[in-house]
This record gives C-alpha cells, structure tokens and sequence, in this order.
C-alpha cells in the first residue's frame, strides 16, 4: 500500500475536530481461532452491543472516543477501522452485525502470530490516525488494546513480549489480555478475578514501557458486558479528584489546632450511571444533571478537584436512609501519576488506616464540601453536606446528605402492638410466599433499557440490500506472506452518514448486506 497515497486518503476523509480527549482510544481484538467461538459469538456480540448503545447515549465528554475492532482467525482482520463511537451506532452495529455471522464459516486453525499482528496493525492506525488529527486541534494521545481469546493467556504476553520489542509503544497506554472460559474449566478463586502477569525482569518492562494486564473471565453475557463497562470510567490520571481533609492528630480535637488539617488525596469514582445523563428516556421527562449545582458533586467529567472537609464522627447506626439522597461515589486513594512514588504510598497506606479506624469503631463521617468559587449574590457560600461510610474493602462511599434548608416536615406514627388477626393472617400469608434473597444483586434485574436504546440509535442503512451469506460471491482475499513482520494498516475511513453503505473494511466490502438489527 502506498503510504503517500495512505497519508492523502485520511487527509481527505477525516474532518478536523478541535476536541481533547481525556478517554484513551480501544483497539478490541477478537480471536476466534479456538473451537469454542460458537458459543462465545452471541453473548460477546450482545455485550458489546449493550455497552456502546450506553456509550452513544451518554451526553457530556465522550467516553469511549474513539474504537476500532479486529478478529484473528487464519490472518487478522480489521473489521471496523478507527470510528468514533457517538452518533455511528448504526456503523458499530452492522460491525457487530459481521461479527455474529463469523461462526456460520466454520473454526479457523490456530496459526502464526495473528494476534501480535493485530496489535502492530491497530498501533500503525491509531498512530496515522492520530497524525491527522492533531492537525486540527484534535488530542488522541494514547489508546488502550483488549485481546479477547480462549487460548493460554501467559503463552499470549510471552508472545507480546517477545514480538513488541522492537515496536514503538509510546502510545500504547496498557494491553488486557482477557482469557474467556467456560465455569467448568475455572477454578472458583479465578473466576471474573484479575490476575498479574508473569513476574518479568526489569529490561523487559522498560522495553515494553506500559502494563499487560492479564484476566480470566467466565463466558456469559454480564461478565463480558462489564468488562466493557470499564470502558466508561474516567481513566484521566492527570491529577487527583478529590482532597479529603481530616483534623491533624487524628480525631481529638481538643489538642490539635483547628487550622491544621490532614489531606488524603483521592480519586472519585461512579458507582453507577446517572439515568439523567442518557440522552433520550422512556418518559422523556428526565434532563441532563448540573454538575455546577452547590448540592451535587459530579465525578465525571473530573474537571475540578473537589475539597471535602471533615466535621464531625457519626455512629453508624445514627443515620436514617430517608436524608440521603443523589447519586453514590466510591472514593479510593488516588491514582495521580503527578505525585512522586513516596508520596503515593504513604497516601495509600494513610487512606487503608483510615478505613479500617471506622470500621473498628463503626463509624461514619460528615463532611462538608469546600466551594470553588464564591456565587455573584453578596458573595454568600452555599455549603452542601456528605455522609462518608467504610466498607470492608479498601474503599470509602460517599453520599449527599439532607441539610436543614431541604428537609420537609414529616410524621412518623408509632406502630400499634397488637393487630387484628383478620388482618395480621392476610398480610403473613402474602409475606410467606414471597422468594427470599440474601442480597440484593442488580445484575438480576432488567428494565428493557437497552432495547429502547438500540432502538432509539438505530438508524437504518437504506442502501443495504438483505442478502443470505451462502449465497454470496465467493470473497478473493490477497495472500499474505508468511514472513511479512507487520500487517497491512486498514484504509480509515470517515464514519458514513447513516444513508450511506457501510464498507467496514477492503476485505470485507460485501459483508454487511443483511438488517443491522439481530433477531431476539
């Protein structure tokens, strides 16, 4: 391929977008070399599919940019070039659409190194990519690779390792490799859990210059679709989100003086998303949320370094569920890379002791959030309050809690001693045959959200004609040679408006002809 003719393409095809993305870029590679891709197509495709019909929902910053997606099965295949995510769901679905049909060709033999070959390919496009773009203002500085296979995960980083030597991975934030297996092939402490790679020697890492991240999940749909979720998660490590202040020497106040404070540096993070960030809603009645309100702290996007100060001890059992309110955050200790190694332990080890303090003492904490700015009105300062409360891992949740002005009167009658039976035997009998759960897991429940999403995007390709695959023309693939060390970087081009064909890739320009919508 002639790279000036390369270079004039993208050039031609890529608009200038004066956009900073703090979101690193996903290269996903797909390997479907192993006998059990049959059964992992579907529940990978719907994964998929759920996640990014969240990610085009989203408003705000984008926070999956940029994604392009690659399967290995005798070569590698770039299936859908570097895309960006919002508004070409129609474009990501019929690329999903091309992945489902890939079991209906049959297993593919394990050969050569088709995955070390994806990850150079997608690192040429995102890095050409990138050149373009930077032209107009746009900031695509890092991007992060998920290789999803069945095959021994330690075998693969030897692999990476050996091959990416010599590869320039200053733009490679990290690589995860995620080995799918079946429940019966697991061992009850591996399962969904992630585990490090093999220890390697100190040239090794410094030649690599980033992390390979190796996990083991199990096959089913949820654990492939929060895998993905990931994905939305702010990953910008530029500087902390959060400065939890605490009375210097501990809790007693009556020796320390009150303008010395001790500052655990933190990151926030969401614990879910909030429904009025989606874009369109079922009762169309929701709207997006003020981030700039002084009772409500956003932890995306991470734009301001919030200041939370430490008022009081409560007991645990003092506070009512009723004045809490908004959206929960899981703090951490922070992952800023800013700060100096030392620095960062000492924080770690102080945010660990901290949480352990209040779980011995079964307490929680108020805390008031110090404002950016003052408001225009006779500069008077809103403060909004927080309950912080430990947990038996190595993380804090924090909570908006109601202050005087917006708590309503309310009454709260004493329950009477003794009822009639006619009464009382009704109400046992209906509680009796209810199902009973330990715990509460929302991973069981649906609302049909995603369907309404999907069809919410789903935006037709009027041009495409349905088109069974057996009867299709037989594809003519080039050859490629056996001893080429890097593989062909696909053509990027611009995401098509939605009436136009989609052409995911040169080697596949007949391969999405069929409705993009999967049958339920």
């Amino acid at each position: 391929m002639n790279s000036r003719k390369l270079l004039s393409e993208t050039r031609r095809t890529f608009p200038a977008i004066k956009v900073h993305y703090q979101q690193p870029s996903r290269i996903l590679i797909v390997d479907v070399t192993s006998p059990s891709w049959t059964n992992t197509c579907s529940i990978l495709s719907e994964a998929l599919e759920n996640t990014l019909s969240l990610a085009c929902s989203l408003t705000g910053p984008c926070r999956v940019p940029l994604l392009s997606i690659y399967v290995v099965q005798n070569q590698q295949e770039c299936l859908l070039p570097f895309t960006q995510v919002r508004e070409n769901f129609a474009r990501i679905q019929a690329c999903i659409l091309e992945l489902r049909s890939l079991p209906r060709e049959g297993c593919f033999p394990q050969r050569g190194n088709g995955v070390v070959q994806a990850v150079q390919d997608g690192l040429l496009q995102f890095k050409q990519y990138s050149r373009h773009t930077a032209a107009g203002g746009s900031t695509n500085s890092s991007a992060e690779i998920t290789i999803l296979t069945s095959q021994s995960s330690k075998e693969m980083v030897k692999q990476l390792e050996k091959k990416l030597k010599d590869v320039d991975l200053v733009s490679l934030r990290r690589i995860q490799v995620i080995e799918v297996l079946k429940r019966d092939f697991l061992e009850p402490e591996d399962v969904e859990q992630c585990m490090p790679a093999e220890e390697h020697s100190s040239n090794d890492t410094a030649i690599l210059g980033m992390d390979i991240e190796v996990q083991t999940i199990e096959d089913n749909v949820i654990s492939l679709e929060m895998l993905f979720k990931t994905w939305l998660h702010d990953y910008g490590t530029e500087r902390e989100h959060l400065h939890l202040l605490l009375p210097s020497g501990g809790f007693n106040h009556a020796t320390a003086p009150k303008t010395t404070l001790m500052c655990l540096k933190c990151d926030l993070q969401e614990r879910l998303l909030d429904p009025a960030l989606l874009s369109g809603t079922v009762d169309g009645t929701m709207r997006a949320a003020d981030f700039n309100s002084p009772c409500q702290m956003a932890a995306w996007p991470a734009t301001v370094l919030h200041k939370l100060q430490v008022v009081k001890a409560l007991k645990s059992e003092g506070v009512c569920e009723s004045v809490l309110y908004g959206l929960p955050f899981i703090i951490r200790p922070t992952s800023c890379w800013q700060l100096d190694w030392d620095e960062l332990e000492i924080n770690q080890h102080s945010f660990h002791a901290l949480c352990h303090s209040l779980l011995k003492r079964k307490w929680m904490l108020l805390a008031r959030r110090e404002p950016q700015n003052t408001t225009p009105n006779w500069n008077i300062t809103v403060h909004s309050y927080y309950v912080i409360v430990p947990s038996d891992s190595a993380t804090l949740l924090v909570k908006a809690v109601a202050i005087r002005e917006l708590l309503l009167p309310s009454t709260f009658p004493a329950l009477l001693a003794e009822h009639p039976e006619r009464v009382h035997g009704p109400i046992e009998s209906a509680l009796n045959s209810l199902e009973v759960e330990v715990a509460y897991n929302p991973l069981h429940l649906k609302s049909n959200l995603y369907k309404y999403l999907k069809n919410l995007l789903y935006k037709p390709l009027h041009r495409q004609q349905a088109q069974p695959r057996d009867q299709r023309p037989e594809r003519h693939q080039p050859k490629q040679h056996q001893s080429r060390a890097k593989a062909m970087v696909a053509p990027l081009l611009m995401a098509p408006s939605p009436v136009q064909v989609f052409r995911p890739a040169a080697m596949r320009r007949d391969s999405c002809e069929r409705s993009l919508l999967p049958k339920e």
